[in-house]
């Protein structure tokens, strides 16, 4: 049985320690639809910071031609939605660059792929 190693950095986080745990384990649970795989492993996460009250997430698809885009989005505001403090905001902007590349995938996502 292969061993999966990972020395894989989910994404870039600035903000109150208490909320990076929640926020990523949120974020885990959103699957790309397309790929059976969370968005985090995906590495579709480009960086979350939390400031003044607001959690301001960046993440992109791995192609502009993604059609299940909204269904992603609105999985994330969902899941994030659950964790953050009551009164806390939420800006969640897709961004396309840098461009998506298979180098920003999980060791488990690698091998799942066949990669």
């Amino acid at each position: 049985m292969a061993t999966i190693t990972d020395d894989f950095v989910a994404f870039p986080y600035d903000g109150p320690r208490e909320l990076q745990g929640p926020i990523q384990q949120a974020l885990t649970r959103v699957v790309d639809p397309e790929l059976s795989l969370s968005i985090v492993d995906v590495g579709l996460i480009y960086s979350v910071r939390v400031v003044d009250g607001v959690a301001h997430v960046e993440l992109t698809m791995t192609s502009p031609a993604c059609p299940l885009s909204e269904v992603v989005l609105d999985d994330a505001r969902a899941e994030l939605h659950k964790v953050l403090p009551a009164g806390h905001g939420l800006d969640i902007r897709l961004v396309w660059e840098p461009p998506w590349a298979p180098t920003r995938m999980s060791a488990k996502a690698r091998y799942f792929m066949g990669w």
